[in-house]
């Protein structure tokens, strides 16, 4: 568990949090990923307090105007033709269990299948789904009766010992296995993160996508892109679903869409799939103008000609940096990412997951470094994630991984 400071944290400036005795932390996660404009982006707190002053909440019957501003901002950049949307949550959790309610809907089908590894959520049909057998136990609800888990494409640790690229797509021939063997024979749809984020910043291989979109076509599967973590410019491009042509039917948003930490999420789809009435999804602070008003403005930001290509180039500053990290330190077995979504994969001399030594790694920054870390699998996993917010400086990507080198030559 990460060591927490005697005093309390006053206030955060751009992308540090300054506590009461004035000691500044650098935070190198944007939070929870949910900074994606920093602490205090001047124009977002600005339009979000005059919002505050005028109306923080009215029915989501008043507030389609307002919503239907930022889904149309949301779908002019979408790809495959994504052109509606479902505004009615405020958190990744529960657009997830939208997407898949529009899928088995729209299907009539009841399957969904997920990887391994997967998180798509905090709730317990969202764990249901997610790809970790430690989140669901002890709680028997949170075992989703309709989910299929199948192995992730986690190339470093290939679970068919394979290797690329002689290695066939096994993990494509495991999903259409599943399909044909392990399924109730009744398949709504395939949810799957871009980069799978917290099962360890997980980048599946080229080609991958492709034939997972050919397979779903081929047994009129729903393709939902998890993009709570992905999206709104995390990865230098506005959705990650664009930069790997994964072609996806939904996409679901939430985290760096609040920009400053506001909490708000959406669910953006081909217009056919717009099949939901109100009252099958709809929570009582979902399309909140406080959440709303927060996208809006962030979109305003990360639209701005030139900012997603700063963090292109910032993205490959980082990404530069710490791959000479990898090939300095031993117990660093890869360095993975793209845009400002990096992880650092911590092995012992067998390269084996040495998931003790990336949590030290993670608590040393933290106390010897004021450096704010995160690890894999909720402390579970063996990578570190680096992930700055999209505003971050490269002076200060710079000072993130100095101060990340000074604890790894202190730890080993």
């Amino acid at each position: 568990m990460q060591t927490i400071t005697k005093d309390r944290f006053r206030y955060g400036k751009g992308i540090k949090l300054i506590d009461d005795s004035g000691v500044e932390y650098i935070d190198g996660v944007s939070g929870t990923f949910n900074l994606s404009l920093g602490y205090n982006h001047p124009h977002v707190v600005e339009k979000v307090q005059e919002q505050v002053g005028k109306l923080a909440h009215m029915s989501s019957t008043f507030t389609e105007p307002y919503v239907n501003e930022v889904l149309a901002h949301l779908t002019e950049y979408a790809p495959n033709d994504i052109n509606a949307g479902w505004m009615r949550d405020i958190t990744g959790s529960t657009a997830n269990e939208c997407a898949t309610k529009i899928a088995q809907k729209y299907t009539g089908a009841s399957d969904i299948i997920s990887l391994f590894l997967s998180h798509h959520g905090q709730t317990q049909f969202a764990t249901g789904i997610s790809g970790n057998a430690f989140r669901r136990k002890k709680f028997p609800n949170s075992s989703a009766p309709n989910s299929l888990h199948v192995p992730a494409p986690y190339c470093y640790r290939c679970p068919f010992n394979s290797s690329r690229p002689d290695c066939g797509y096994q993990c494509i021939e495991a999903i259409s296995d599943s399909i044909e063997y392990a399924s109730s024979g009744s398949v709504a749809c395939m949810i799957i993160e871009p980069i799978l984020g917290n099962g360890g910043n997980i980048i599946p291989p080229e080609g991958y996508f492709q034939l997972l979109r050919k397979l779903c076509d081929e047994h009129d599967i729903i393709l939902i892109a998890d993009e709570v973590q992905t999206g709104i410019g995390r990865t230098g491009y506005m959705y990650a679903s664009e930069l790997f042509d994964i072609k996806p039917d939904i996409i679901t948003l939430a985290k760096g869409l609040g920009g400053i930490g506001v909490p708000v999420a959406a669910v953006i789809m081909q217009s056919r799939l717009d099949v939901l009435e109100k009252h099958e999804h709809s929570f009582t602070s979902g399309s909140n103008l406080i959440s709303v008003t927060a996208a809006k403005s962030t979109l305003e930001v990360v639209t701005e000609p030139g900012f997603l290509d700063a963090v292109k180039s910032k993205g490959e500053i980082l990404g530069h940096l710490l791959e000479e990290l990898a090939t300095k330190y031993s117990c660093i077995g890869e360095a993975r990412g793209v845009g400002l979504m990096w992880g650092l994969e911590i092995v012992d001399s067998d390269d084996a997951p040495d998931v003790a030594k990336a949590n030290s790694i993670i608590d040393r920054a933290f106390s010897d470094q004021r450096l704010i870390l995160r690890g894999s699998r909720y402390g579970f996993g063996n990578v570190v994630k680096v992930r700055p917010s999209l505003t971050a400086t490269e002076d200060e990507i710079v000072e993130i991984v100095g101060r990340l080198e000074t604890v790894l030559r202190n730890v080993g």
